[in-house]
């Protein structure tokens, strides 16, 4: 029996948009979470900014210290990921080598895109941050490393072949080495002097223009 017109359209659009939802499934699987301010872009000459987190935080770490409000109001566009395995974002396979880092923090940027941002790397994002800097350099405005872990896995060599500007900060109650320090702070220094931080990172910005 013939089928009708019209329950033919229907069945031929149902049978697309399945195929749609499928093509569009597994890249769905893999999308970070992120919040941020200004998505139409910052203030003309400002460098776009792209913050990670340390182990025990997400991106919403920024939005609740008020890093990402701050910004904004000083006409910056900021922005703060969940690292794959964190917050919201699903684990990925590909993040287990510093090759694979590289290519997800490209890929964040090519989605975002951000054109030679400040990447703003606290302790356990240093294992993303410090690859990509050493491989693409040339690519970020500005680097802040924030008690970053992995440093040692790199050569003084390679770290002198980067000339990105670059602000590191440290606690001064933090026990490990450090090279520019917040007062009265520990490990996660943004948090015990946020007002520091900020004003700290706000100065280095605002050289970077």
């Amino acid at each position: 029996m013939p089928v009708p017109r019209n329950r033919l359209g229907l069945l031929l659009l149902g049978a697309f948009l399945t195929l749609v939802l499928y093509l569009l499934l597994p890249a769905a699987q893999h999308e970070q979470r992120l919040v941020g301010t200004r998505p139409d872009g910052g203030k003309r000459g400002q460098p776009d900014v792209l913050f990670l987190h340390g182990q025990a935080f997400t991106s919403k770490t920024w939005e609740d210290l008020g890093t990402l409000a701050l910004l904004a109001g000083e006409g910056y566009r900021a922005v703060a990921i969940d690292l794959p395995g964190y917050g919201d974002s699903p684990p990925v396979e590909t993040v287990a080598t510093a090759q694979g880092r590289v290519a997800f923090l490209d890929h964040v940027l090519q989605e975002l895109s951000m054109r030679r941002p400040v990447l703003v790397s606290p302790s356990m994002s240093g294992r993303f941050a410090l690859p990509f800097l050493l491989a693409r350099w040339e690519q970020l405005a500005g680097f802040v490393p924030i008690a970053p872990v992995g440093t040692k896995d790199y050569a003084a060599e390679q770290y002198q072949q980067v000339q990105t500007p670059t602000l590191i900060l440290y606690g001064d109650r933090d026990a490990r080495q450090r090279v520019a320090v917040v007062p009265d702070a520990g490990h996660a220094c943004y948090l015990d002097k946020p007002e520091d931080f900020h004003q700290a990172l706000l100065g280095f910005l605002r050289q970077l223009k």
